[in-house]
């Protein structure tokens, strides 16, 4: 794909939504950090149901630790996974008082030696709590950037560097929320909407689905 049809991709996702915005809910950064920890292999409204009974009991590190692995089970134990997770969380809390002054840091490496954070959970919060230039590749977007051909790659790590090589400095912020969105609610998995995307002329993908002719006569008029 060429640079100018990449910027005119952006340039059509950032007039249909100027300022995106995730679907995790959270107030704080702790509270993000634990939402991002709880949605690996989740969907974000179950993440959600879970934790807004959970940040009324307990939104910081401290609360969290005297709930400990047990009491954070029963508020996520419809999340999958979510004896690891609780685990994880719990000692994660524990570092971010022991190292860092109970704040989540503002670093890619401090961040990724918490438990249960990798490259993907370190991305997000960069991204979203610190507004660093990062995009998180998650199942949604690496198969937008193949699917399309805005920055193929054959594992995440490759289309990450895609991505940051050929997205122009202007878009690198919402990046992430603007591909995390489309990818989630039209350029879906199986049976893509092309008919309902803003992009279908610019996009690559060889097996676009046929166009709602509604539309499409509308177009002509």
């Amino acid at each position: 794909m060429n640079p100018a049809r990449r910027r005119a991709i952006y340039e059509r996702f950032r007039a249909a939504s100027p300022e995106p915005r995730g679907e995790l809910e959270y107030a704080t950064t702790f509270e993000l950090l634990v939402a991002v920890i709880l949605s690996a292999q989740a969907t974000d409204k179950s993440v959600n149901r879970a934790t807004r009974p959970l940040y009324q009991k307990a939104n910081t590190p401290q609360a969290l630790l005297k709930l400990g692995v047990k009491g954070l089970e029963q508020f996520i134990k419809s999340i999958g996974l979510y004896r690891t997770k609780a685990k994880n969380i719990i000692a994660t809390c524990q570092l971010l008082l022991e190292q860092h002054d109970g704040e989540v840091p503002r670093d890619r490496e401090a961040l990724e030696a918490l438990p249960g954070v990798g490259r993907k959970t370190a991305n997000v919060v960069l991204n979203i709590a610190f507004g660093e230039p990062t995009i998180a590749v998650d199942t949604h977007i690496f198969r937008i950037a193949n699917r399309t051909g805005l920055a193929p790659g054959r594992d995440p790590r490759a289309v990450e560097q895609g991505l940051l090589k050929f997205t122009p400095d202007e878009f690198k912020l919402h990046a992430h929320h603007w591909l995390i969105l489309h990818g989630r609610y039209v350029c879906i998995a199986r049976s893509p909407r092309c008919g309902e995307c803003l992009i279908r002329d610019l996009c690559e993908f060889r097996g676009k689905t046929a166009e709602d002719p509604a539309k499409a006569g509308l177009k002509k008029a």
